[in-house]
C-alpha cells in the first residue's frame, strides 16, 4: 500500500529548496516526535537495556559487573557494564523511577551529547573511585551513584537560569552524601534496594557528573 505524499515547508528559509521534500507522509517525523526523541532517548535506551540484561540471570551478571579482581586483569568493560545491572526487580524499578524523575527535572540541560558525557563520566567516575579508594569491594551494580552524577550535572547546568532553585538542589544532594559518608545509607534504603548499599559510589558519581558539566561547558565555550 503507498503512503500519501506532502511536501514539507520550512518557515523563514527563501530559497528554491525550500517545501521541496517528497518523502511519503507516513515516513515524516513530526517535529514533535523529533523533540521527544532528541530529549528521551537516553534514558529510554538505559531504561530498555537495564530490563533486558535483567533477564539474563547469574550468568549475565558474573560477566558484566563491577569486579575489581577481574578489571585488574584487564576486563575493562565491567567499568560500564556494571552500571546497568541490578541487584533485583525492586532495585531494578527504584533505579528507572530515579532516572525518570531526573529526566523530568534536568531533560533540556541533559539531552543531547551533554547527557551521554554527564552519564559517561559518571559511570567512569564511580567505577574508578572505587577501584582506586575502596580496593577492597569485590563487586559492584547498579544505576544509581551514576543517577547522583546526573542530578548534579543537571543543577549545575540549571545554575545560570535558576540559580537559587539550582543551589537547593545542589544542597540537598551535598547534605544527602554527607549524611551517608558519616552515618552510612539512608533508613531503609537497603531493605528496598535487596542489598547492600554502597554509599562511595553516590559520591564517586557526584563528582564524575559535576566533572562532566564542567568539560561540557569548557568544550561549549571553545
Amino acid at each position: 500500500m503507498s503512503c500519501p505524499q506532502r511536501r514539507v515547508g520550512f518557515a523563514g528559509h527563501h530559497n528554491k529548496y525550500a517545501g521541496a521534500s517528497r518523502w511519503p507522509a507516513c515516513l515524516v517525523l513530526e517535529p514533535g516526535w523529533r523533540v521527544w526523541f532528541k530529549t528521551w532517548h537516553l534514558p529510554v535506551l538505559l531504561a530498555l537495556i537495564s530490563a533486558l540484561l535483567a533477564l539474563g540471570g547469574a550468568d549475565m551478571a558474573g560477566a558484566l559487573r563491577y569486579q575489581h579482581a577481574e578489571i585488574l586483569h584487564g576486563q575493562l568493560w565491567r567499568l560500564l557494564s556494571a552500571h546497568l545491572l541490578h541487584l533485583g526487580g525492586a532495585h531494578l524499578l527504584l533505579n528507572l523511577g530515579g532516572l525518570g524523575l531526573i529526566w523530568a527535572l534536568f531533560a533540556r540541560e541533559l539531552s543531547g551529547p551533554a547527557g551521554w558525557l554527564v552519564l559517561l563520566s559518571s559511570a567512569l567516575g564511580v567505577s574508578l573511585g572505587l577501584l582506586l579508594f575502596d580496593p577492597g569491594l569485590d563487586w559492584y551494580v547498579g544505576l544509581s551513584g551514576v543517577l547522583h552524577g546526573l542530578f548534579a550535572a543537571g543543577a549545575l547546568r540549571h545554575w545560570r537560569e535558576r540559580p537559587t532553585a539550582a543551589a537547593l538542589m545542589l544542597a540537598v544532594l551535598a547534605g544527602k552524601l554527607l549524611w551517608e559518608q558519616l552515618l552510612g545509607p539512608l533508613p531503609g534504603t537497603s531493605a528496598v534496594a535487596g542489598g547492600p548499599v554502597i554509599v562511595d559510589a553516590h559520591l564517586f558519581g557526584a563528582l564524575g557528573g559535576c566533572l562532566g558539566a564542567l568539560l561540557r561547558r569548557s568544550v561549549t565555550l571553545l
